[in-house]
C-alpha cells in the first residue's frame, strides 16, 4: 500500500469521542482504519501516552499508522509515524528538519492560502474544512463547503482530506469534488459499533472512488 493510500483517517480525541477511547479505537482499527490520530487539545502528555501505548499493538499488528497531534517532541519519543500540525503549531519546514523525511507530516488547513502554505511548506497532506457544519468546528467559521474544497484540490498536489460533518450519506459528494479520502471522529468512533462503522465507511469511499476512476 502507498504511504499516502489515504481514504479513511480517524482522529481519536477524548473530548469528542464518548466512552473508552482506546476500547473504541482498537475496534476503528480492527475494522480496517490504517490512519489514526491521537489528538488531545487539552489533555496532559501523560494521556496522549496513556492511549498512543493503548491502541499501539493492535495498530501494529493491523498495519495502522499513528500520528501525534500537534507535539513533535512526543510524536519522536514514541517513535510515531507522523505528526498533525495545526495552523499555530511549529512550522511545518522546522518540523522536517527535526523528522527527517520518512516521517510524515499533515497540518489542518481552512482556506486555499493555508493549503498552498503547507504544499509550498513541505506537508505530505493536509485536512481540510469544515465541509459542513459539525460542533467539533464551530470555532473556524461557518463551513467551507463542496465548491472550496474542489478549489483546493484543483490548486495543491498533495492528497487533500476533507473534514468536517462528513457523515456516510455526503461522503459521495465530498470525493466526487475531488477529496483524497475523508476525515472523521464521531462518524466512527461515536457509532454503536466502530468496527463495523469503520468497515462500511473504508469500503464506500473505495466503491466510489472506483466509479470515479472508471
Amino acid at each position: 500500500m502507498n504511504k499516502l493510500d489515504i481514504d479513511l483517517y480517524v482522529i481519536a480525541d477524548p473530548e469528542w469521542v464518548n466512552g473508552d477511547i482506546v476500547n473504541t479505537t482498537r475496534k476503528a482499527i480492527e475494522g480496517g482504519v490504517r490512519w489514526i490520530q491521537v489528538r488531545g487539545k487539552n489533555i496532559p502528555p501523560r494521556e496522549i501516552i496513556y492511549i498512543f501505548d493503548g491502541i499501539r499493538k493492535t495498530a501494529r499488528d493491523h498495519g495502522c499508522n499513528i500520528f501525534i497531534n500537534d507535539r513533535v517532541d512526543l510524536a519522536m519519543i514514541l517513535k510515531a509515524e507522523g505528526i498533525h500540525l495545526a495552523q499555530n503549531s511549529i512550522p511545518i519546514s522546522r518540523v522536517r528538519q527535526l523528522v527527517g523525511n520518512d516521517f510524515l507530516i499533515g497540518i489542518s488547513t481552512h482556506s486555499l492560502r493555508e493549503a498552498k502554505e503547507a504544499e509550498k511548506g513541505g506537508a505530505d497532506f493536509i485536512t481540510f474544512g469544515p465541509i459542513f457544519e459539525t460542533e467539533s468546528k464551530k470555532r473556524y467559521g461557518p463551513p467551507a463547503g463542496i465548491n472550496r474544497l474542489r478549489e483546493v484540490v484543483r490548486s495543491v498536489h498533495i492528497p487533500v482530506l476533507a473534514i468536517g460533518g462528513i457523515k456516510e450519506e455526503n461522503v459521495r459528494e465530498v470525493l466526487n469534488a475531488g477529496a483524497h479520502g475523508i476525515a472523521v471522529i464521531s462518524a466512527v468512533l461515536n457509532a454503536p459499533a466502530p468496527d463495523v462503522a469503520a468497515s462500511l465507511m473504508i469500503e464506500k469511499i473505495r466503491d466510489i472512488k472506483r466509479s470515479v476512476k472508471a
